[in-house]
């Protein structure tokens, strides 16, 4: 099932910001999953703010977390992202003539 016009823009709102950036690299750069711990590592955020982050790319759907005791891992959610890119292609495909 496609993307909304409002999970596009929540994706999008996810992706404006630099840390997030790099929590999805952290991510991705694990093979998918990383974990919470590690976060702390390549931002220099305070763990509330880092918390703030992770939950609009929850929220977004770009991630999923999964508690395992008192540990955190996120896992890269491929088929959403996947499907925000190809919503982003399809605005570069010519729908209508030239004037």
């Amino acid at each position: 099932m496609p993307l909304t016009l409002k999970q596009i823009e929540k994706i999008s709102k996810a992706l404006g910001d630099t840390n997030r950036l790099k929590i999805l690299q952290y991510i991705a750069g694990k093979g998918g999953c990383g974990e919470c711990s590690g976060l702390q590592g390549i931002i220099e955020l305070a763990q509330p703010s880092i918390s703030h982050h992770v939950k609009i790319l929850v929220e977004s759907g770009l991630i999923e977390g999964e508690k395992d005791g008192r540990n955190y891992s996120y896992h890269l959610n491929a088929d959403v992202l996947n499907q925000y890119l190809s919503a982003l292609q399809q605005l570069s495909s010519p729908i209508f003539a030239p004037c």
